[in-house]
């Protein structure tokens, strides 16, 4: 789980049904971040409600994600709040995969490599 995380409504409030809705789905990206990278990590989430001239009230979510070397920034708004959350929620997974294989150790790589090619023998 990801330590500090920060939510904050824009125009909106954030009841507890929702913190606890982001913070189980935004939380347990710690997975996708290497081991070293954790402790340091940090979200901060902001949930904002927009009206546009068509009378439709679009929900973004945006979440600012500071890691070592790097900072992950995702924004979605679509008709309800829980939606946009779950699309950054997996943007999200997508860029850590990325920052991972990124700034993952290569003698990591060499030790998983040679243990598949020992199970294959």
């Amino acid at each position: 789980m990801i330590e500090r995380l920060e939510i904050a409504g824009v125009h909106t409030s954030v009841d507890d049904k929702l913190h606890r809705y982001v913070t189980k789905k935004i939380g347990k990206l710690d997975t996708y971040i290497a081991r070293h990278a954790r402790k340091s990590a940090h979200a901060e989430v902001l949930l904002k409600k927009n009206s546009t001239r068509s009378s439709k009230v679009l929900y973004a979510c945006e979440v600012v994600l500071y890691l070592p070397h790097e900072v992950l920034r995702v924004e979605e708004a679509t008709l309800n709040l829980y939606a946009a959350v779950d699309i950054v929620e997996e943007k999200l997974k997508h860029q850590l995969k990325k920052y991972k294989e990124l700034h993952a150790s290569p003698k990591l790589h060499r030790r998983v490599i040679a243990r598949l090619k020992h199970q294959e023998a």
